[in-house]
């Protein structure tokens, strides 16, 4: 491996090809768009096949159907073409199929505007789409961190036969910085439930499904997915804990912001705050049990986003009440700077 000057969108979509993606289904919308022309000029080339659907809605299904085939497959797309992903996403999820999701996420509500923002964290944990289901949630802080999460996508998503999603703001999709990308294709995995015309596990072809018409058997399934879920809250969480060894006050925050406070955090621990940031790299799951044992040390919390406030409510959560929880956040593209969080610290420690 060596280091390469890269856009953020195109070090993602190379990471997706080097991991062995077999196959790209997506429809361009900004701040995105690079991901699928890389994915159109080089995916062919790397005997994978890449197809630019008639919409969002499409592409999603199309997932839908090579993830049920067996294939190692993926899409990519922004707030708004996420959101008309739901339904799909869901449907993956009821049929427990694997497959990574990019969101490269942008301001909002409705078509918002094309620069960075947060506000997608409640559609990417909660789900826009119906029913009881979780996809896994990876939030990158940078370019490097986005494509080995694309690796540890695919990973996840075919462990737990269930969908992915790398989670990025806009300014890692739009910016470079040197990266390098494991070149090593993942091995590829028995998938003896797809639907490839024939069966190893029974006498008759498997078929993909998320419709179960007895209310016995759907609450079952529904049951057998909380099982998994519980699983991979237990073993599946990432966080990272910075400068929190002799913090009183911590900043949570995710992606891009992460990095802006951590600027905020050496200026303030200059002047003698003992200040630590919690960045959770697993946004589902959530670091609930992490956050919740710091907290017990603290004088307070501080969620930083880039949305009017959504994370703060998991903050919480996991706080359970033993300090105070704040928050900052700008939105709509504003991105913060480290004097804001260091005069929202300061706020909230009785000072000017």
């Amino acid at each position: 491996m060596k280091k390469v000057l890269m856009k953020g969108n195109e070090a993602i979509a190379q990471a997706a090809i080097a991991a062995g993606c077999e196959a790209f289904f997506g429809y361009p919308i900004t701040p995105q768009n690079e991901l699928i022309e890389y994915m159109s000029k080089y995916l062919a080339k790397n005997k994978g096949v890449f197809v630019q659907a008639e919409s969002e809605i499409a592409a999603i299904n199309m997932v839908y159907g090579a993830a049920g085939a067996g294939a190692r497959v993926m899409t990519s797309s922004s707030s708004p073409g996420i959101a008309l992903k739901q339904e799909g996403i869901s449907y993956c999820a009821g049929a427990e199929l694997p497959c990574l999701i990019v969101s490269i996420s942008r301001g909002g509500p409705g078509l918002g505007g094309i620069l960075p923002a947060q506000g997608d964290y409640n559609q990417a944990t909660r789900g826009g789409g119906n029913g009881d289901y979780k996809v896994i949630v990876l939030a990158p802080n940078g370019v490097q961190e986005a494509t080995e999460m694309v690796r540890k996508g695919f990973e996840l998503a075919e462990k737990y036969r269930n969908p992915v999603m790398v989670m990025a703001d806009g300014v890692i999709g739009q910016m470079m910085e040197p990266v390098m990308i494991d070149e090593t294709p993942l091995p590829k995995i028995e998938k003896s439930w797809a639907a490839t015309g024939q069966s190893r596990t029974r006498g008759s072809r498997n078929v993909i499904n998320s419709l179960y018409l007895k209310p016995s058997q759907l609450e079952q399934h529904n049951f057998d997915l909380r099982d998994k879920y519980d699983v991979i809250e237990e073993n599946e969480v990432m966080v990272e804990m910075f400068n929190m060894e002799d913090a009183e006050i911590a900043v949570v925050a995710y992606g891009t912001p992460s990095r802006i406070v951590k600027s905020a955090i050496e200026q303030l621990r200059e002047e003698g705050v003992k200040v630590g940031l919690i960045r959770p790299k697993t946004l589902y799951p959530f670091p609930h049990k992490e956050i919740h044992e710091a907290a017990k040390n603290l004088k307070f919390l501080l969620s930083a986003e880039l949305s009017m406030g959504q994370m703060v409510v998991d903050v919480k959560l996991a706080v359970n009440g033993l300090a105070p929880v704040h928050f900052y956040g700008r939105a709509g593209g504003m991105i913060f700077e480290p004097k804001e969080i260091i005069d929202a610290v300061r706020k909230h420690m009785g000072g000017e």
